[in-house]
């Protein structure tokens, strides 16, 4: 209930009705202050035309005659007007009432009734006009009497009850108006504002759903008033809103994701710092020493000083290998390494790896296992897949356990040619697996360490892969871990 009260429908009908009521209202009163004088002041008026006409009919001739009296008898029924013409004799010459002697008796007692005298309208040297009340019949009139231009004596009058009574029907009448244009009036008045204020909450439930980032509600009802414009102004707000919304919201996912790789970019960045500050300063301080001890003369024998020179040598060569590796990361990573696509045979290219790896091969005592004869041709850069099979077969030689096997297969299928080298040894745990291409990142340091690796193979495998736009990955097994890559194959050229 208190909604409606508050509603805009209900304060345009109230208004309205309020408008509308006041107005009659004033009607009414002006009615009933103002109507009767007016009544009687355009009776008075009347009675003064009719006596001016009479009297100007008498100066031109007979007033009795066939041609004026007409005029006169319907001048005196429009205005209802009582009228007796009398000569100097005393005789009647006109009359339109058929009771002469009363009418006479009636104007000679208010015309000779001083009390009258103060009840006067109007006079001049030819007539007086006056209100008068007729105690025989307790009712009061308006009285003319006077002298025509012939000389003849003319009374005429008019009831002033009878603009009483019209005065006080009208006030009713006006009343039963008053209330019934109300009832109606505001049935209309409550229905045209629901249709003014239906547009209007219509576009109220779109401002709310907009405040709440909700663009799909559109105004519908149309028009083109003020209130269609508003909502056609609504719509291409809505409209420009989400697509604005839209564009920062786009603006502010690239801005996150600038922000997330510059974060990223720094996390990495102190990150590799740490790590080649950590892999630099072993060998470093290894050097140091032994260069320390050959400035000294620890050992003053040829043979130590041949050791101490050939620690040297071999963690210098770490480090430059170590080097090389993040300068070609850094190249692969940053886009400056060339990529050549060329097409060559894959098994021979493993051949060629094996071959150079045999000593190393036997001195681990390692079974290897690579049964392809037949040429198997790929397009890439021979050079970086060379890198890759030499850092998947190097990693396998490294961690290669139990019965000491590595086996390399080259399938093929629709996507093109997939190269894996599978080790015996321990799997790989679960929480490292998509770590161990990160720069640095080793799964057993101490072991690491003894073979010299630096944690950087992997990932330059990962960059030289990319580069290419084909997949490299790593499956556990029971007995072993597998690593594998592909490439496109002569076919899919």
């Amino acid at each position: 209930f208190f909604d409606i009260l508050i509603s805009l429908s209900f304060k345009i009908t109230i208004t309205f009705v309020s408008i509308m009521f006041g107005t009659l209202l004033l009607c009414w009163v002006a009615n009933n202050l103002f109507l009767e004088k007016f009544y009687v002041a355009n009776k008075e008026k009347s009675l003064l035309e009719a006596y001016n006409t009479i009297n100007s009919l008498s100066e031109r001739g007979n007033i009795t005659s066939d041609t004026n009296y007409p005029i006169i008898d319907k001048l005196c029924s429009n205005e209802n007007i009582s009228l007796i013409v009398i000569d100097s004799d005393g005789s009647v010459i006109m009359s339109t009432t058929t009771n002469n002697d009363i009418l006479k008796r009636q104007f000679w007692d208010s015309i000779f009734n001083l009390e009258n005298r103060d009840n006067e309208v109007a006079s001049n040297d030819n007539y007086v006009l006056l209100r008068s009340n007729d105690e025989y019949l307790d009712t009061e009139y308006l009285i003319l009497w006077g002298n025509l231009s012939n000389g003849n004596i003319i009374m005429m009058r008019t009831a002033v009850e009878s603009i009483k009574a019209s005065v006080h029907i009208a006030n009713r009448f006006l009343l039963y108006l008053t209330l019934i244009a109300l009832i109606a009036s505001g049935f209309v008045i409550m229905k045209m504002s629901k249709r003014i204020t239906e547009p209007i909450m219509e576009l109220t439930d779109i401002s709310e759903k907009m405040a709440n980032l909700d663009f799909d509600a559109k105004y519908t009802s149309g028009g083109v008033n003020e209130i269609g414009l508003l909502g056609n102004n609504i719509n291409n707000l809505s409209a420009k809103l989400e697509k604005t919304i839209s564009e920062l919201k786009t603006a502010n996912n690239e801005l996150q994701k600038d922000i997330d790789k510059k974060i990223q970019i720094d996390e990495m960045r102190k990150e590799f710092l740490s790590n080649v500050s950590h892999e630099l300063k072993t060998p470093i301080a290894i050097i140091q020493g032994y260069a320390e001890g050959l400035k000294e003369c620890i050992n003053d024998n040829d043979e130590s000083r041949d050791y101490y020179c050939d620690v040297i040598i071999d963690e210098s060569n770490k480090m430059n290998l170590m080097v090389k590796k993040l300068l070609t990361l850094n190249q692969l990573e940053f886009g400056n390494e060339s990529v050549t696509m060329e097409r060559f045979d894959l098994v021979e290219l493993i051949r060629g790896i094996l071959n150079v790896s045999q000593i190393l091969i036997k001195e681990k005592n390692i079974v290897l296992i690579f049964e392809e004869k037949e040429p198997i041709y790929v397009w890439a850069d021979e050079f970086k897949v060379e890198e890759v099979i030499t850092n998947f077969f190097n990693n396998a030689i490294n961690h290669v356990k139990n019965e000491n096997i590595i086996e390399i297969k080259i399938s093929k299928s629709e996507n093109g040619v997939r190269t894996s080298i599978f080790n015996t040894g321990d799997p790989i745990p679960e929480d490292d697996i998509d770590k161990i291409w990160i720069k640095f990142y080793k799964v057993d340091k101490a072991r690491t360490r003894e073979y010299g690796g630096s944690g950087i193979g992997l990932s330059i495998v990962k960059a030289i892969m990319e580069s290419f736009h084909k997949e490299c990955g790593v499956n556990n097994y029971d007995n072993g871990v597998e690593f594998w890559f592909e490439l496109d194959s002569n076919s899919d050229v």
